[in-house]
């Protein structure tokens, strides 16, 4: 067995390394030995497509990649072969399976078919030739190459966005919104379903008027209702209810009727040929301008000459506008994406061979126009006739057709009415075409066939593109259009509103102002196109692999540059319309935040602008002026402290970084990455903007050293500390109080700053308030939150006080229960009930949505207070600041800052400073007065404390040494927690200084609302723990909210401009 196995994998290995590249037998062989391979290799898996789907896709769990913990971990018993990043898809993908037959389209018939349809449309057979009579051949060349370059770049952009990756259905929308994001896709999704949903309208009247010039010409004007709106109205109707039941019997129907249109659409345009070349048939097609192909004729209409219409003045850019919708319908393919059999290849293919074939036409058709028909012509017959048959100069050659008195513009000009009445020839009939083709009527077929074939194009891709819309949920009540029905996924729901819309157009029958709209909606879709292309070329993420590599980012550059300008060429009106409403909805997306991740460049651009930045940063030398506070906040999990996160941001939001740090013992990738999904949640939820760091360490000590050296990127790394004050400080485990005492002391020798919160009602709320994101919504609901940190870390280190509280204490009324506590007494919940209580509570903008008890629980007014303490509003409230040290500068800046929120703008500072001399109170006044007006700090109140030094009241040392008995002792070697004569005599003088201040605290500042003082400085080797935290815990006891402060003793204001 032994050398078996080693045989099959030598064979296996050497089936491996020729797949691909030689004979089939490989492959056969691999199939053969594939299960003892998948035996051989125990757990790892073989490279294989289903690994890299789309995480929306479904993953067999039986074939999925195992994760990296079951490979690495031989005792790791997790869910065996499934991918921690694999999700269940939409029930809505049209990628599942469902009744009826799916059909899937090739290049051919799904992308250069319709393609052709779409840009070989009425403009073809109307305005050419119009466009050849008023700009001449040679610019009309130059407006046909002008126009198609720019659909020939924005083709090759949307080839190699296409190419990228597999496009899904959507079209435009899908490749534009997975490019550039959901703001920019959901814009133009939007208004490209709204364009084409019009469109169809406005294509079906192009129908009818097409139908109604026939009937006028062919059946001595036949009218149907009263030959004008009302018949509109009529045929209109009748034609969208053809094409909406076309639609819905599917797209193989759409696909045949399409093909029939294609072959009478390409019929008409032979018949064109054919009669340009035959030539006049009679003399009435002679005196309407048709001459047939003459050099003289051809040398005439070479050159411009614009003539006003309908008392609007004509130029080179006002007929490029006119004739530009004639190259529009490049997308037609694209948005059928979801119905290609592979869409990477069909669409560029089938796009760049229509623009090449119709390219092509729009080229030779004016040539044939220019040289077969004059610019001007009567029509009358008989004065043509004359001149031909009866007129000398003629018949010996020595004038020239276009002598004849029926030619030209003079001929034409009524002097007593001040008007021309040419009504035929290049410049005045828009039925050109149909004069010269062999066969008329077949000319009108092929517009018929241009319209309808553009409506069918237009009513089955605006639902589609509507569908993808509304399964990314960008806009609300759109989901409803997100379902699909039949084994292609037909948007039915989608046909039903593009059809009333279409039917109002309709309605109203004029459509010329919409129609100049559509073509700017296209347009601006066409230069995001080209924008995307070009914004995933400038921010080379490596994601970014075309397979279409013929491309360069500077010409899509170019080409959504020239697609702006040519919207503003054709209106700039309906360009700033566009604009408007482009931007209204991409600020309308940006608003909402839609929760989506699709890898677009504007996520890596992102990416991008943040390390540039960060990098030259680092040139930046630092200035006092451009100092902020960038703080690193010891909260554990964010949701078990919020007022000590609230403060973080109060004092950071809009000028500096945030640092939530949570120090945890050892757990494995997969608790990790529950934690820190949770955290990101609720600072998300809660509309904090920081960081959240999880350290794993063995205590706080040593994980606060390791957050204060790592946390953060070049200069973006936090200058202060915030904690919470330790408040079981002296009935804690004499080790958890000397590890929060070495931690202020790592901060200061690391050069940070120290602020230390304390508040009556303590900062752990973790057994009172529950965090949405404790339990899966898919598990039943524990009340009492047990499934939340309990199940991530060690539950001794809770009751210990160590590191789940990151060391801050609580001085709630109850405190704490262990974790095997709260089990014992959890009421269970369903998950429907959970929800529901969710919803009830659930009040935007209310402080009460963020915050519920256990099971939904509505908390008390008091509690709410409490957590919501730096969240709520402040009117006429009052900050002291008592600056006792010079520590640069922060604790007089802290408090500034917060006067500056909204929240506390309308907070007044009282300033307390420590006399140096008694005799000099007023001078000493003045000059702190003048130093905070240099610093350009408002306050209230300068208040300058003469008799700090003036030994405290009995009673309140007697009260301090009762709080520091239990740490005395008699060994005069001491462990840095107990408390030695020697100490205490050497400390004596700060002792008392620090029991004068609490005095001082109860006359001046107990109806503050916040108290900021300078933090004692711990020095050394000469202030055990305890007496240090007896100190802060003297001085904040039974006070309003106190905030200690120590800056770095660098300064932090400034005077100097």
């Amino acid at each position: 067995m032994g050398s078996g196995s080693d045989t099959m994998e030598l064979q296996s290995n050497r089936g491996d390394d020729a797949h691909g590249a030689v004979s089939s037998h490989y492959s056969v062989y691999e199939t053969k030995y594939q299960k003892s391979l998948r035996h051989y290799l125990t757990r790892e898996a073989l490279p294989k497509e289903s690994n890299y789907r789309n995480l929306q896709s479904i993953v067999d769990g039986s074939s999925a990649r195992p994760t990296l913990d079951e490979l690495h971990d031989s005792t790791y018993h997790g869910q065996q072969g499934i991918s921690s990043n694999a999700q269940t898809d939409d029930p809505e993908d049209p990628g599942k399976k469902k009744g009826g037959k799916v059909i899937k389209f090739g290049w051919l018939e799904g992308v250069l078919m319709r393609c052709l349809l779409n840009i070989w449309g009425v403009m073809l057979f109307l305005r050419v030739s119009w466009m050849v009579g008023q700009a001449g051949l040679w610019q009309a060349l130059s407006i046909v190459i002008s126009a198609n370059l720019v659909t020939t770049i924005t083709a090759i952009s949307m080839s190699a966005v296409a190419t990228n990756g597999l496009i899904e259905g959507g079209g435009v929308y899908y490749m534009i919104s997975r490019s550039l994001g959901p703001e920019f896709g959901g814009s133009i999704g939007l208004m490209f379903t709204l364009a084409n949903s019009i469109a169809v309208s406005t294509y079906i009247i192009g129908f009818v008027n097409s139908m109604q010039d026939m009937l006028y010409y062919y059946f001595d004007g036949l009218q149907i209702v009263d030959g004008g709106l009302n018949d509109v109205r009529a045929l209109g109707t009748g034609v969208l209810v053809a094409l909406m039941a076309l639609a819905i019997v599917g797209m193989e129907w759409v696909t045949r009727v399409q093909m029939g249109l294609l072959f009478l659409l390409i019929g008409s345009q032979i018949d064109f040929l054919i009669g340009a070349f035959v030539g006049p048939l009679d003399d009435e097609s002679q005196a309407r301008g048709f001459v047939g192909l003459s050099a003289v004729v051809f040398n005439e209409n070479m050159g411009a000459d614009y003539r006003p219409v309908d008392g609007q003045e004509q130029g080179f850019f006002s007929v490029f506008a006119v004739f530009f919708p004639a190259v529009t319908g490049i997308v037609a393919g694209a948005n059928l994406s979801g119905d290609l059999k592979n869409p990477g290849e069909a669409i560029p293919k089938g796009t760049l061979l229509a623009i090449a074939i119709t390219l092509v036409t729009y080229i030779i058709y004016p040539f044939l126009i220019a040289a077969t028909v004059v610019r001007d012509a009567t029509g009358d017959v008989e004065a043509f006739q004359d001149f031909i048959y009866n007129n000398t100069g003629y018949l010996n050659g020595s004038l020239t057709v276009l002598d004849a008195p029926t030619f030209g513009l003079d001929n034409c000009y009524n002097p007593a009415e001040n008007i021309t009445e040419c009504k035929f020839g290049l410049t005045n009939n828009f039925q050109v075409m149909e004069l010269i083709s062999a066969w008329g009527p077949l000319i009108y077929a092929g517009c018929f066939a241009a319209t309808l074939s553009s409506a069918i194009a237009s009513l089955v891709g605006a639902p589609r593109v509507l569908q993808a819309l509304a399964k990314d949920k960008l806009y609300p009540g759109l989901h409803i259009f997100a379902k699909g029905y039949g084994g292609n996924n037909d948007p039915i729901r989608g046909y039903v509103l593009v059809f009333i819309l279409s039917l109002g157009c309709i309605m109203i029958g004029d459509l010329n102002l919409v129609s100049t709209l559509l073509s700017n909606f296209f347009l601006a879709s066409y230069s995001l196109i080209n924008f995307s292309c070009f914004h995933a070329s400038l921010i080379k993420s490596p994601g970014w692999r075309p397979a279409f590599t013929y491309y360069n980012q500077w010409v899509s550059l170019a080409g959504g540059i020239m697609c702006l300008a040519v919207m503003f060429l054709i209106d700039y009106v309906t360009a700033l319309i566009t604009f408007i409403i482009t931007v209204a909805l991409y600020l309308f997306v940006s608003y909402r935040k839609p929760d989506v991740n699709w890898g677009s460049s504007t996520q890596a651009a992102t990416y991008v602008s943040a390390l540039k930045a960060t990098l030259d940063l680092q040139t930046v030398e630092e200035h006092v002026k451009n100092y902020r506070p960038q703080i690193l906040v010891l909260s554990g999990p964010p949701s078990t402290r919020p007022p000590l996160v609230d403060l973080g941001q109060l004092i950071t939001k809009n000028i500096s970084m945030l640092s939530c740090g949570h120090i945890a013992q050892k757990m494995d990738w997969r608790q990790r990455s529950v934690l820190i999904k949770r955290s990101n949640n609720w600072l998300t939820r809660h509309k904090i903007r920081s960081f959240y760091h999880l350290v794993e360490a063995e205590d706080l000590e040593k994980g606060a050293l390791n957050m204060f050296q790592l946390v953060g990127l070049g200069k973006l790394k936090p200058n202060m500390v915030l904690l919470g004050y330790k408040s079981n400080w002296n009935k804690c485990d004499r080790a958890d109080l000397k590890a929060y005492f070495n931690t202020l002391h790592a901060a200061l020798n690391m050069q940070l700053g120290i602020a230390i919160l304390r508040v009556p009602a303590g900062l752990d709320y973790s057994q009172i308030i529950e965090d949405e994101d404790a339990a899966p919504p898919t598990q039943p609901y524990i009340n009492g939150g047990h499934t939340d940190l309990a199940d991530v870390v060690d539950p001794s280190l809770q009751q210990q006080g160590q590191l789940a509280q990151d060391g801050t204490g609580s001085e709630a009324s109850t405190p704490p229960g262990s974790p095997s506590t709260e089990r014992a007494n959890t009421v269970v919940i369903s998950a429907e009930e959970a929800a529901a209580n969710a919803k009830k509570k659930k009040r935007r903008g209310s402080l009460s949505s963020l915050y519920h008890g256990p099971g939904g629980a509505k908390l008390s007014k008091d509690v709410m207070n409490n957590i919501t303490i730096f969240k709520r509003k402040l009117k006429k409230a009052t900050i002291d600041v008592w600056w006792l040290y010079d520590d640069g500068g922060l604790t007089l800046l802290l408090p500034y800052i917060l006067t500056t929120r909204s929240n506390w703008s309308g907070c007044t500072l009282r300033i307390f400073a420590l006399a140096n001399r008694k005799d000099e109170l007023d001078v000493e006044q003045r000059s702190m007065a003048t130093l905070l007006s240099k610093f350009r700090i408002d306050y209230g109140d300068v208040i300058v404390i003469p008799d700090a030094m003036r030994k405290a009241s009995e009673s309140a040392r007697a009260d301090f040494e009762q709080s520091i008995e239990e740490f005395k002792t008699d060994d005069e070697t001491g462990d840095g927690c107990t408390l030695t004569e020697t100490e205490l005599f050497s400390q004596k003088d700060k002792t008392n200084r620090h029991i004068r201040l609490r005095e001082m605290l109860i006359e001046n500042s107990m109806e503050a609302n916040l108290i900021v003082m300078t933090l004692p400085m711990p020095r050394k080797t000469q202030v055990s723990a305890s007496l240090y935290m007896a100190w802060l815990d003297y001085i904040s006891k039974d006070m309003p909210p106190f905030l200690f402060v120590r800056g770095n003793q660098q300064s932090v204001l400034t005077f100097y401009s």
